[in-house]
Protein backbone atom coordinates (compact mmCIF):
# COMPACT_ATOMS: atom_id res chain seq x y z
CA UNK A 1 0.00 0.00 0.00
CA UNK A 2 1.18 3.94 -0.43
CA UNK A 3 0.47 5.84 2.48
CA UNK A 4 0.96 9.92 2.42
CA UNK A 5 0.64 11.96 5.30
CA UNK A 6 -1.91 14.80 4.66
CA UNK A 7 -1.71 17.83 6.71
CA UNK A 8 -4.90 19.52 8.37
CA UNK A 9 -4.49 22.66 10.79
CA UNK A 10 -2.26 23.00 13.26
CA UNK A 11 -2.52 23.39 16.80
CA UNK A 12 -0.72 25.30 19.80
CA UNK A 13 -1.65 23.47 23.15
CA UNK A 14 -0.02 23.97 26.75
CA UNK A 15 3.39 21.84 26.63
CA UNK A 16 3.12 20.70 30.20
CA UNK A 17 -0.20 19.02 29.72
CA UNK A 18 1.37 17.50 26.45
CA UNK A 19 4.23 16.25 28.44
CA UNK A 20 2.31 15.19 31.55
CA UNK A 21 5.31 14.58 34.05
CA UNK A 22 8.09 15.58 32.47
CA UNK A 23 10.04 18.39 33.76
CA UNK A 24 9.77 21.91 31.46
CA UNK A 25 13.85 21.56 31.48
CA UNK A 26 13.44 18.29 29.28
CA UNK A 27 10.56 18.88 26.91
CA UNK A 28 11.27 22.38 26.23
CA UNK A 29 14.66 21.19 23.87
CA UNK A 30 12.34 19.33 22.23
CA UNK A 31 9.16 21.76 21.60
CA UNK A 32 9.94 25.40 22.59
CA UNK A 33 7.58 27.22 23.85
CA UNK A 34 5.64 30.58 22.67
CA UNK A 35 4.71 33.22 25.14
CA UNK A 36 1.59 31.28 26.02
CA UNK A 37 3.76 28.37 27.18
CA UNK A 38 1.92 26.75 23.70
CA UNK A 39 3.88 24.42 21.84
CA UNK A 40 3.39 23.75 18.46
CA UNK A 41 1.61 20.82 17.21
CA UNK A 42 0.10 19.08 13.66
CA UNK A 43 -3.02 17.36 13.28
CA UNK A 44 -2.07 15.12 10.40
CA UNK A 45 -4.06 12.46 8.81
CA UNK A 46 -2.46 9.76 6.56
CA UNK A 47 -3.95 8.81 2.92
CA UNK A 48 -3.47 5.02 2.10
CA UNK A 49 -4.04 4.02 -1.82
CA UNK A 50 -5.33 0.80 -0.70
CA UNK A 51 -4.36 -2.46 -3.45
CA UNK A 52 -8.01 -2.53 -4.58
CA UNK A 53 -8.37 0.85 -5.67
CA UNK A 54 -9.92 2.64 -2.30
CA UNK A 55 -8.79 5.62 -0.52
CA UNK A 56 -8.42 5.65 3.17
CA UNK A 57 -8.17 8.00 5.64
CA UNK A 58 -6.49 8.07 9.29
CA UNK A 59 -8.20 10.45 10.92
CA UNK A 60 -9.07 14.11 10.44
CA UNK A 61 -7.53 16.27 12.58
CA UNK A 62 -9.09 18.99 14.08
CA UNK A 63 -10.73 21.13 11.42
CA UNK A 64 -12.44 24.39 12.26
CA UNK A 65 -15.61 23.50 12.97
CA UNK A 66 -15.37 25.53 16.64
CA UNK A 67 -16.52 29.14 16.64
CA UNK A 68 -14.02 31.65 16.18
CA UNK A 69 -13.75 32.54 20.00
CA UNK A 70 -12.91 29.06 20.58
CA UNK A 71 -10.54 28.47 17.61
CA UNK A 72 -8.30 30.26 20.17
CA UNK A 73 -8.96 28.89 23.03
CA UNK A 74 -7.77 25.49 21.99
CA UNK A 75 -5.26 27.23 19.62
CA UNK A 76 -5.86 26.56 16.06
CA UNK A 77 -3.86 28.04 14.06
CA UNK A 78 -5.08 28.31 10.43
CA UNK A 79 -8.99 29.87 9.75
CA UNK A 80 -9.72 27.43 6.53
CA UNK A 81 -9.88 23.83 6.62
CA UNK A 82 -6.52 22.78 5.58
CA UNK A 83 -7.16 19.09 5.56
CA UNK A 84 -9.91 19.99 3.04
CA UNK A 85 -7.15 22.21 0.84
CA UNK A 86 -4.52 19.66 1.33
CA UNK A 87 -6.55 16.90 0.12
CA UNK A 88 -7.48 19.22 -2.82
CA UNK A 89 -3.77 19.58 -3.83
CA UNK A 90 -4.17 16.02 -4.40
CA UNK A 91 -6.90 15.74 -6.73
CA UNK A 92 -9.38 14.83 -4.09
CA UNK A 93 -12.32 15.89 -2.22
CA UNK A 94 -14.11 14.84 1.17
CA UNK A 95 -16.46 12.90 -1.36
CA UNK A 96 -13.49 10.70 -2.93
CA UNK A 97 -12.67 8.91 0.57
CA UNK A 98 -14.07 5.59 0.91
CA UNK A 99 -13.36 5.05 4.59
CA UNK A 100 -12.20 7.02 7.41
CA UNK A 101 -10.15 5.24 10.03
CA UNK A 102 -10.73 6.98 13.57
CA UNK A 103 -8.86 6.08 16.13
CA UNK A 104 -10.99 7.88 18.37
CA UNK A 105 -13.30 10.58 18.83
CA UNK A 106 -11.40 13.44 20.21
CA UNK A 107 -12.50 16.70 18.36
CA UNK A 108 -8.61 17.49 17.48
CA UNK A 109 -8.91 13.91 15.61
CA UNK A 110 -12.47 13.93 14.41
CA UNK A 111 -12.68 17.64 13.58
CA UNK A 112 -11.78 17.98 10.74
CA UNK A 113 -14.95 15.57 9.28
CA UNK A 114 -16.86 18.51 9.36
CA UNK A 115 -16.90 21.88 7.55
CA UNK A 116 -16.93 25.44 9.18
CA UNK A 117 -18.64 26.88 11.72
CA UNK A 118 -19.76 29.11 9.87
CA UNK A 119 -21.46 26.92 7.28
CA UNK A 120 -23.10 24.80 10.02
CA UNK A 121 -20.10 21.90 10.97
CA UNK A 122 -21.80 19.66 8.82
CA UNK A 123 -20.22 16.31 7.85
CA UNK A 124 -18.33 16.45 4.80
CA UNK A 125 -17.23 12.79 3.89
CA UNK A 126 -21.27 11.88 2.96
CA UNK A 127 -19.94 8.89 0.98
CA UNK A 128 -17.44 7.50 3.31
CA UNK A 129 -17.74 4.19 5.48
CA UNK A 130 -16.31 4.66 8.77
CA UNK A 131 -14.10 2.59 11.07
CA UNK A 132 -13.89 2.87 14.79
CA UNK A 133 -13.34 0.54 18.13
CA UNK A 134 -16.85 -0.49 20.03
CA UNK A 135 -15.16 1.34 23.33
CA UNK A 136 -14.18 4.70 22.04
CA UNK A 137 -17.41 4.73 20.37
CA UNK A 138 -19.36 4.10 23.61
CA UNK A 139 -17.04 6.35 25.32
CA UNK A 140 -17.88 9.42 22.92
CA UNK A 141 -21.64 8.85 23.25
CA UNK A 142 -21.00 8.29 27.39
CA UNK A 143 -17.80 10.28 28.48
CA UNK A 144 -16.57 11.00 31.74
CA UNK A 145 -16.53 14.26 33.33
CA UNK A 146 -12.44 14.03 32.63
CA UNK A 147 -12.73 14.10 28.92
CA UNK A 148 -16.09 15.16 28.55
CA UNK A 149 -14.96 18.27 26.96
CA UNK A 150 -13.07 15.98 23.91
CA UNK A 151 -16.06 15.07 21.97
CA UNK A 152 -18.66 16.75 19.58
CA UNK A 153 -21.59 15.69 20.06
CA UNK A 154 -23.02 16.93 16.80
CA UNK A 155 -20.34 15.33 15.38
CA UNK A 156 -21.42 11.91 17.09
CA UNK A 157 -25.25 12.54 16.06
CA UNK A 158 -24.45 12.60 12.28
CA UNK A 159 -22.50 9.73 12.55
CA UNK A 160 -24.69 7.23 13.91
CA UNK A 161 -27.23 8.65 11.19
CA UNK A 162 -24.98 8.06 8.19
CA UNK A 163 -25.52 4.01 8.98
CA UNK A 164 -22.05 3.60 8.09
CA UNK A 165 -19.87 3.31 11.43
CA UNK A 166 -18.43 -0.10 11.84
CA UNK A 167 -17.69 -0.70 15.23
CA UNK A 168 -14.69 -3.22 15.80
CA UNK A 169 -13.91 -5.35 18.83
CA UNK A 170 -11.07 -7.18 17.48
CA UNK A 171 -7.76 -6.82 15.17
CA UNK A 172 -9.95 -7.01 11.98
CA UNK A 173 -12.19 -5.02 9.90
CA UNK A 174 -14.74 -6.44 7.39
CA UNK A 175 -14.80 -3.32 5.72
CA UNK A 176 -11.06 -3.36 5.28
CA UNK A 177 -9.95 -6.75 5.10
CA UNK A 178 -7.09 -8.79 6.03
CA UNK A 179 -4.45 -6.62 5.07
CA UNK A 180 -5.20 -4.10 7.20
CA UNK A 181 -4.36 -5.12 11.45
CA UNK A 182 -5.47 -2.74 14.34
CA UNK A 183 -4.58 -2.68 17.75
CA UNK A 184 -6.20 -1.31 20.72
CA UNK A 185 -4.82 0.77 23.15
CA UNK A 186 -6.38 1.73 26.60
CA UNK A 187 -3.94 4.14 28.36
CA UNK A 188 -5.04 7.17 26.51
CA UNK A 189 -8.44 6.49 25.86
CA UNK A 190 -10.55 3.86 25.79
CA UNK A 191 -10.57 1.95 22.92
CA UNK A 192 -7.94 3.76 21.19
CA UNK A 193 -7.35 1.96 17.75
CA UNK A 194 -4.46 1.98 15.86
CA UNK A 195 -4.26 1.20 12.66
CA UNK A 196 -1.06 -0.90 10.77
CA UNK A 197 -0.78 -1.45 7.29
CA UNK A 198 1.55 -2.68 5.10
CA UNK A 199 4.06 -0.72 3.13
CA UNK A 200 7.22 -1.81 0.62
CA UNK A 201 9.36 0.20 3.77
CA UNK A 202 8.00 -2.64 5.94
CA UNK A 203 4.83 -2.37 8.40
CA UNK A 204 3.51 1.13 9.29
CA UNK A 205 1.83 1.98 12.28
CA UNK A 206 -0.89 4.80 12.88
CA UNK A 207 0.02 5.74 16.58
CA UNK A 208 -2.30 8.22 16.87
CA UNK A 209 -1.93 9.52 20.61
CA UNK A 210 -0.22 6.72 22.05
CA UNK A 211 2.78 8.00 20.39
CA UNK A 212 1.97 11.83 18.91
CA UNK A 213 5.47 12.67 17.84
CA UNK A 214 9.10 11.75 18.61
CA UNK A 215 9.78 12.88 21.87
CA UNK A 216 6.55 10.42 23.26
CA UNK A 217 8.74 7.49 21.34
CA UNK A 218 10.74 7.80 24.47
CA UNK A 219 8.29 4.98 26.82
CA UNK A 220 8.41 7.31 30.31
CA UNK A 221 7.04 10.14 27.96
CA UNK A 222 3.18 10.43 28.24
CA UNK A 223 0.78 13.65 28.29
CA UNK A 224 -1.40 14.99 31.14
CA UNK A 225 -4.29 13.69 28.88
CA UNK A 226 -3.74 10.27 29.06
CA UNK A 227 -6.17 8.70 31.49
CA UNK A 228 -3.62 5.36 32.43
CA UNK A 229 -0.15 6.57 31.81
CA UNK A 230 1.59 3.17 33.70
CA UNK A 231 -0.96 1.07 31.49
CA UNK A 232 0.18 3.38 27.97
CA UNK A 233 3.89 3.15 29.04
CA UNK A 234 3.58 -0.69 28.86
CA UNK A 235 1.57 -0.69 25.87
CA UNK A 236 4.31 1.64 24.20
CA UNK A 237 6.65 -0.61 24.99
CA UNK A 238 4.86 -4.07 23.76
CA UNK A 239 4.07 -2.04 20.54
CA UNK A 240 7.54 -0.64 19.61
CA UNK A 241 9.33 -4.10 20.79
CA UNK A 242 7.01 -5.72 17.83
CA UNK A 243 7.34 -3.30 15.04
CA UNK A 244 11.36 -3.27 15.99
CA UNK A 245 11.65 -7.26 15.03
CA UNK A 246 9.62 -6.35 12.15
CA UNK A 247 11.19 -3.12 10.51
CA UNK A 248 8.60 -1.11 11.18
CA UNK A 249 7.58 2.74 11.13
CA UNK A 250 5.68 4.97 13.42
CA UNK A 251 3.29 7.49 11.71
CA UNK A 252 2.98 11.04 13.90
CA UNK A 253 0.02 12.42 13.73
CA UNK A 254 1.01 15.09 16.17
CA UNK A 255 4.75 15.57 15.13
CA UNK A 256 5.23 19.48 13.96
CA UNK A 257 8.21 18.47 11.59
CA UNK A 258 8.23 14.77 10.31
CA UNK A 259 5.25 12.71 9.80
CA UNK A 260 7.19 9.17 10.05
CA UNK A 261 9.79 6.67 11.59
CA UNK A 262 11.73 3.50 11.62
CA UNK A 263 11.67 2.00 15.52
CA UNK A 264 15.55 1.89 16.52
CA UNK A 265 16.83 0.22 19.71
CA UNK A 266 19.88 1.31 20.80
CA UNK A 267 22.59 -0.57 23.38
CA UNK A 268 21.09 0.17 25.62
CA UNK A 269 17.43 -0.50 25.13
CA UNK A 270 16.20 3.02 24.75
CA UNK A 271 13.65 3.29 21.44
CA UNK A 272 13.93 6.07 19.42
CA UNK A 273 13.50 6.47 15.49
CA UNK A 274 15.73 7.06 12.41
CA UNK A 275 15.12 7.55 8.89
CA UNK A 276 12.57 10.14 10.10
CA UNK A 277 11.10 12.02 6.75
Amino acid sequence: MRALAILGNRQRLDGGAMYGNAPRALWERWSPPDERHRIELACRAMLVETNDGRRVLCEAGIGVFFPPESRDRFGVVEPDHRLVANLAAEGLKPDDIDVVVLSHLHFDHAGGLLGPHEDGAQLLFRKSQFVVSRPAWERAFAPHARDRASFIPALNTQLAATGRVELLDGPRSATLGPDWHFHLSEGHTPGLLLAEVPTEAGPLLFASDAIPGRPWVHTAITMGYDRFPERLIEEKEALLADLHARGGSVFFTHDPEVSRGRVHRDERGRFGVVDAA
